[in-house]
């Protein structure tokens, strides 16, 4: 792999992982006009939302901290962490069995333009409607398990290339009533499991790698973190402003020139 592909996926990945405009859709745009781009399975792409990943645990690691840490605990704080841990767990459940049930499918759709043009303008979609209508309101211990179910299956479905994981699990939550930060703080500790879960059934390419494309994988992921804190970052301040149509607007505009041009 060409390091500065690798570099060049990285900086899109980091950007497009945590604002609402799909990275897996942004990425399979790039990789088809990149020459000679070859990976083993999605391999790279998985890293790439590994290392990302890796940034929302240092961003929010008292967070991770408070969850981790409230199993053996008796306070009412320590409860509601565990209660959102459970919340988190549960989400995690629909979104494992569509992946799973569904993984060959997601799969074929990354070799679709044309799919990522009309799913980005789902997203946009997802965005507008949850920017109009979000009736903000429950804190972060405030998510149910109806909200958990919801979300875990939204976020099931955002494998499909295209679809925005962050931007449409951040709109189902807003349309149930809850707060937009902490909307957006769950739809990140959300991810920890799927993309960890996602990476572990990519390793099984690894073994394909050329050994002389580990550093570019490498360097890549180290780009997508990097990016990845600051994207976090952007994201929360958008989430406070109630900025989401701006990105909607941007994912019409992508979606239609793909899907109007014949490629």
């Amino acid at each position: 792999m060409d390091p500065i592909h690798a570099i060049w996926l990285g900086l899109l990945q980091g950007l497009t992982e945590f604002l609402p405009v799909s990275s897996s859709g942004h990425l399979v745009i790039a990789q088809h006009f990149l020459p000679g781009f070859d990976q083993p399975g999605v391999l790279f792409d998985v890293l790439l939302h590994a290392a990302t990943m890796l940034a929302v645990c240092l961003y929010f690691r008292r967070e991770l901290t408070a969850l981790l840490t409230s199993l053996p605990g008796r306070t009412p704080e320590q409860r509601g962490h565990r209660r959102l841990l459970g919340m988190i767990l549960l989400a995690s459940v629909p979104t494992a069995a569509i992946g799973l049930g569904f993984e060959d499918l997601f799969l074929s759709l990354f070799d679709s333009l044309k799919t990522v043009a009309v799913m980005l303008l789902v997203t946009g979609l997802l965005l507008l409607v949850a920017e109009r209508l979000r009736r903000d309101g429950r804190p972060l211990t405030g998510i149910n398990a109806l909200d958990a179910l919801l979300v875990g299956t939204v976020q099931g479905f955002a494998i499909i290339p295209g679809i925005s994981r962050s931007g449409s699990t951040i709109a189902a939550l807003l349309l149930r009533g809850v707060d937009g930060e902490a909307a957006a703080r769950f739809s990140f500790l959300l991810a920890l499991p799927a993309v960890g879960g996602a990476t572990l059934l990519s390793l099984k390419d690894l073994g394909k790698v050329p050994a002389g494309d580990l550093p570019a994988y490498l360097t890549g992921a180290l780009v997508a973190f990097l990016v990845g804190l600051g994207a976090i970052h952007l994201l929360m301040g958008v989430i406070r402003k109630r900025r989401l149509s701006w990105f909607a607007i941007y994912c019409w505009i992508v979606g239609l020139a793909f899907l109007l041009t014949p490629l």
